[in-house]
């Protein structure tokens, strides 16, 4: 009798551990926030950047973004409308104040545009990897791995692009010291920070960091802020050498 009793809390416990949901990945309806309102920044932000940038090849890529990002976006509301779940009609907060702050930039968009293209890539791509690995949703894990190399592509040609755009054009995005690829030791060191907030930014997710929020400029010239790393929420620091320093805050 002990013995059955004990089996059955046994097979009870297996059985509630195994619905225990994923925590590290976003739900369904998540997924769905996120993508949507990732896809609407992409196709919004281009079209304002077409007629306010100047190299041809960032005029190239905006239009790309607004055919690219436009499809994905239906397709991702033809899937959640199929799976009974809500596809905002707006922009996010966070996603609201980076077009914002397209819209008040002064003409030519080129840097800030660009910049805020290799963010919102980044992201994507962390958002996408994530739920095509372990999303709770067949159908919507399908789209994310199909829709996955498309991403990709477009952070490797929003990067080539900077890059082409900083050897051409040092003053724009060179701070004002020379940074090398060896990290200080008693970094963040304390210094006048010439790293823009959108350089920061940019920084800091070449370091290998995703989601970098809440980006604040010290009284000792560090950028300070919070990222994701390896699934996990960190403290992140630039200082003026260009070192990028977790578990900072």
């Amino acid at each position: 009798m002990k013995t059955r009793h004990l089996m059955a809390c046994l097979a009870a416990a297996t059985a509630m551990t195994f619905a225990m949901p994923a925590f590290a990945t976003d739900n369904a309806q998540e997924f769905v926030d996120k993508a949507a309102a990732g896809g609407m920044f992409e196709v919004e932000s281009s079209k304002l950047a077409q007629d306010k940038v100047s190299d041809q090849s960032v005029k190239d890529f905006a239009q790309k973004m607004i055919v690219d990002h436009g499809a994905a976006n239906a397709k991702l509301q033809s899937i959640a409308g199929e799976q009974k779940l809500e596809v905002p009609a707006a922009l996010d907060p966070q996603h609201k104040a980076e077009l914002d702050k397209l819209q008040q930039a002064e003409a030519p968009l080129d840097q800030p545009y660009v910049e805020a293209q290799r963010s919102a890539h980044t992201d994507a791509v962390g958002l996408f990897e994530a739920y095509a690995k372990d999303g709770d949703n067949a159908t919507l894990k399908a789209f994310a791995q199909e829709t996955l190399p498309t991403p990709k592509m477009h952070k490797d040609m929003i990067d080539k692009i900077a890059t082409s755009m900083k050897s051409t054009d040092t003053t724009s995005a060179t701070p004002a010291v020379t940074t090398t690829e060896t990290t200080n030791p008693s970094a963040p060191v304390p210094g006048a920070n010439s790293f823009t907030e959108d350089q920061a930014k940019s920084r800091i997710q070449d370091a290998g960091y995703s989601d970098v929020s809440a980006l604040t400029k010290d009284d000792q010239g560090i950028w300070r802020g919070k990222a994701n790393k390896d699934g996990k929420s960190t403290g992140v620091a630039l200082d003026y050498q260009g070192n990028v320093v977790a578990g900072t805050n």
